[in-house]
């Protein structure tokens, strides 16, 4: 028997105050931006960190790949410990993975990012689910549009996520120092700062009101078997056959190779060359600035599908320029010209990467309010397996076929979301009425 979702069982404890929705929404931002920043600045450092075999880059490599093979599992382990205690589990991976190193070797960099990636997937399923279900009570309880509160609320977080880049590269460069013979000096107390950073954000995590409870009375009336690895199988099957989810399957792999093209080949080929490594952390740092700028506004723009297919289409385009600028007429120049091309480069990049992470999330907040675990849990196994894809690359291709692969990628990645804001949901919409 079905269950109206729009039922009393929504409100047999009471209605939560509003106040309560947003510090919780606080609470998630802060305790991310103080667990990331310690993160992103390591991973920014991996590669220069951890050169013997390659060790860094093939960590990465296989965090990511953990990552999106965890992912096929990460809806059902939220379900089951409820999107707050799997946020709280996730932490101990980034904790580790930090910790590793402290004494880095592949003893203890492998295993560190095996168990990371599974870390990284409930963490990031249980952030989505965790997030939407706020806003969507928040508008429940004060009668607001749902998909303005969850773009609100979705700008909120990554413009504060964003700042992580920011912070954690500041940080950085306040105790990394250049030393003889091109050795670098402070990295054990940078990272022992990041694990004291991490345990804080962990500690907030604890403070979050629990959100899912309603949801697994709904659902255990329904389906009894959903934790079962057969049911888990069969939704992601079907979520699959969807043909939303399948339009928007491409848009979700672009967000991931251009998050890695940031990581792998911006860095590398564009700020290394003029700046050099010195230089890495403050690029990735206005990088990180423009990103936080651009999540916020896109996120008080966000209203529904309508503004949502503009402010993407927007996004990509400034995306594509970059990428055409760069494949066609970019060329290293020295002077103050040369200086500021990088980080106008990375600028812009970071313009587009703060909307493609707040309008995804709205997208399928709206989209797939029904499983959200399972929509959040597709999120982050084909970003998480198109970033591994670009770690393994990168080194067995040149920049330019790097570019290409970019380009070919966004325009059919657009094409597939154009085509399903314009077509299949109109579609949805007139049967609907």
């Amino acid at each position: 028997m079905a269950i109206d979702e729009e039922s009393p069982l929504v409100a047999e404890e009471g209605p939560p105050q509003p106040l309560n929705h947003r510090r919780d929404v606080y609470l998630l931002c802060w305790a991310f931006l103080l667990i990331f920043l310690a993160y992103g600045a390591v991973q920014n450092l991996e590669s220069t960190m951890n050169t013997e075999g390659d060790m860094g880059t093939i960590s990465l490599g296989i965090l990511y790949v953990s990552f999106a093979i965890f992912s096929l599992v990460a809806s059902m382990v939220v379900k089951k410990m409820g999107s707050k205690n799997a946020l709280i589990l996730g932490t101990t991976g980034y904790w580790l993975f930090i910790a590793a190193n402290l004494k880095p070797s592949w003893y203890t960099m492998v295993p560190a990012s095996l168990y990371m990636g599974f870390a990284a997937s409930i963490i990031w399923v249980g952030q989505g689910t965790y997030l939407t279900s706020t806003a969507t009570s928040h508008a429940n309880d004060c009668k607001l549009h749902e998909g303005t509160v969850i773009g609100k609320f979705n700008g909120e977080f990554w413009g504060m996520f964003a700042c992580h880049q920011l912070v954690g590269n500041l940080v950085t460069l306040a105790l990394l120092r250049d030393g003889e013979g091109g050795t670098t000096s402070g990295t054990t107390l940078l990272l022992i700062v990041f694990l004291i950073s991490m345990t804080l954000g962990t500690i907030l995590m604890c403070f979050l009101s629990k959100r899912n409870s309603k949801e697994e009375r709904l659902e255990g009336s329904v389906n009894t078997v959903s934790s079962s690895v057969g049911s888990l199988l069969s939704s992601m099957l079907n979520l699959l056959f969807d043909i939303r989810i399948f339009l928007v399957i491409p848009l979700i792999a672009y967000s991931g190779l251009q998050q890695a093209f940031v990581w792998a080949e911006y860095t590398k080929e564009i700020v290394n060359p003029v700046l050099g490594e010195q230089g890495v952390g403050g690029a990735m740092a206005i990088y990180g600035v423009f990103d936080a700028i651009s999540s916020l506004a896109a996120g008080r723009f966000t209203s529904g599908l309508s503004s949502i297919t503009i402010i993407v289409s927007g996004g990509m385009l400034i995306q594509l320029i970059v990428l055409l600028w760069l494949l066609l007429s970019y060329s290293v120049v020295s002077g103050l010209l040369g200086t500021i091309l990088p980080l106008l480069i990375g600028a812009l990049w970071g313009i587009g990467d703060g909307v493609l992470n707040t309008q995804l999330s709205a997208l399928l907040g709206i989209l797939f309010k029904h499983d959200l675990e399972g929509a959040f849990a597709q999120l982050k196994l084909w970003q998480s397996a198109s970033i591994a894809v670009v770690f393994f690359i990168s080194t067995s291709i040149s920049f330019q076929a790097m570019l290409v692969i970019m380009v070919v990628a966004l325009c059919l990645s657009m094409g597939g979301f154009l085509y399903l804001t314009l077509n299949v949901e109109k579609a949805v919409a007139g049967r609907a009425s």
